[in-house]
C-alpha cells in the first residue's frame, strides 16, 4: 500500500486553507486543544501539515 506525503503549509497558507485570518490561526492553536500542532523546520520556519488541518476542519463540521 502506498502512502501519500502530506503537503506542508506555512502559517499564512494554513490560514488561507482554513478560510480564516492569520491571527485566528494562532488563536485557535492557543485556545483549542484539538487544533493540529505546527512543526518547526528550523528556528524561523514553522509549518502545518495539510492533511492534519483537513482532518481537524472535517471533525469541526461533524460536530454541528
Amino acid at each position: 500500500m502506498q502512502t501519500q506525503a502530506s503537503k506542508s503549509l506555512r502559517p499564512k497558507q494554513a490560514a488561507e486553507f482554513l478560510g480564516i485570518g492569520l491571527s485566528s490561526l494562532w488563536r485557535k492553536l492557543k485556545d483549542e486543544p484539538t487544533f493540529p500542532r505546527p512543526r518547526k523546520l528550523s528556528e524561523r520556519v514553522t509549518y502545518f501539515l495539510e492533511s492534519e488541518l483537513a482532518d481537524w476542519r472535517d471533525s469541526q463540521s461533524a460536530r454541528f
